[in-house]
């Protein structure tokens, strides 16, 4: 019974957790339908040279690893799908709140509040920015519901929060604190820290994390 449960644990484990969590060894034993042992290792290296632009894996490589013809049909139309749609997408990394300034300058420029939540990994990586709510930020507009939602569904271990001033003050108000420190606690009941919450403006912003206001 052990036997069977480790040789299914990959596939399970991407269920629970989303294919994020997984090895590159796990992933391609899934592919190949075979448990994680030595030999998958050996060809999770081919597949990170395949991901080098100039190197390429092909059929008669695989074959070569005594991977059968629709083994490795599969694994190939993985790494060629993979490579079309996200082989140009950059990973983001935030390393300070500037950064998120940065990725703010078109709703700095708005008219109205965009009230914005970058979603991002545990290892400070961007995997989602999503515009939640435009308007005058306020706990109704900002609800847990709508802010968290998307992380759960990214598997986002990490948020921090964004909003424009219009009038140019940067300066959190009453209400920006409030819905802070809501969204604060319903993170902790989901396992999901909030960062930061950044005030942008054109020409500045303020991090509440920094100004020890969260």
């Amino acid at each position: 019974m052990a036997q069977i449960k480790q040789k299914t644990l990959p596939r399970e484990k991407l269920i629970r957790q989303g294919p994020e969590q997984l090895s590159i060894p796990e992933l391609v034993s899934i592919l190949l339908g075979m448990r994680v042992g030595e030999f998958v290792p050996h060809i999770s290296r081919t597949v990170c040279n395949y991901l080098i632009p100039t190197k390429q894996v092909n059929l008669k490589e695989l074959s070569q690893m005594g991977i059968v013809n629709t083994k490795a049909a599969t694994l190939l139309a993985a790494l060629e799908l993979g490579k079309r749609l996200y082989g140009d997408r950059k990973i983001k990394l935030i390393a300070e709140p500037k950064d998120i300034w940065m990725l703010m300058k078109e709703e700095a420029k708005k008219k109205k509040e965009y009230f914005v939540v970058f979603y991002l990994n545990t290892r400070n990586q961007m995997i989602q920015k999503e515009i939640i709510s435009i308007g005058s930020l306020s706990t109704n507009i900002a609800h847990p519901r709508e802010v968290f939602e998307p992380a759960v569904r990214h598997h986002a271990g990490q948020i921090i929060l964004a909003h424009n001033h219009p009038s140019g003050d940067a300066t959190p108000s009453h209400e920006d604190l409030s819905t802070t420190r809501r969204l604060i606690k319903a993170g902790e009941i989901l396992g999901i820290e909030v960062l930061d919450h950044i005030v942008v403006t054109t020409d500045s912003y303020i991090s509440m994390k920094e100004k020890r206001m969260m």
